[in-house]
């Protein structure tokens, strides 16, 4: 069980007018220090705020005995789940080990979770179709940008 309880209504509408670095050096005096991701950069910076809880999605490095088109095809993908479990007002933060060869989404999931009320997307890694998903006002964060799929660098595993 977490020492964390959830946030309440009145905590995130502070949040949304405190700057980073106000949540950033108010965390560290509560014992968090990694709590940033450095050079990341919004794909549409008209529309970069936004606040929500985290829900994350850990990458490997991909594996060449599991990570074909086929792992599309099944609905127990842990990306697959993880864009349908985000909900409204929650935020995906992906982990892909900051390594941008590869995209960890694309326009198709970024629109879907958008429709489904999403705060935003923060990934460490790469999108793709990146001028597709800057067009629409949705937060996404990113270190790069990738045509490759992400089962060429990635592996999704919870």
């Amino acid at each position: 069980m977490s020492q964390y309880s959830p946030l309440r209504l009145e905590t995130f509408d502070l949040l949304r007018r405190a700057s980073t670095a106000t949540i950033t050096t108010q965390l560290f005096q509560r014992g968090l220090r990694n709590v940033f991701l450095n050079g990341l950069a919004p794909l549409n910076p008209t529309h970069c705020q936004f606040v929500g809880e985290a829900v994350t999605l850990r990458n490997i490095p991909m594996r060449e005995d599991l990570d074909t088109l086929d792992i599309f095809r099944d609905p127990e993908n842990p990306q697959r789940k993880v864009v349908e479990m985000v909900g409204p007002g929650q935020v995906l933060v992906q982990d892909c080990r900051g390594d941008v060869r590869a995209a960890s989404g694309g326009n198709i999931l970024a629109t879907r979770m958008r429709m489904r009320g999403v705060a935003g997307v923060v990934t460490d890694g790469a999108m793709r179709d990146s001028q597709d998903i800057a067009k629409q006002p949705f937060p996404v964060f990113i270190k790069g940008r990738s045509a490759s799929l992400n089962l060429t660098v990635h592996h999704a595993v919870d």
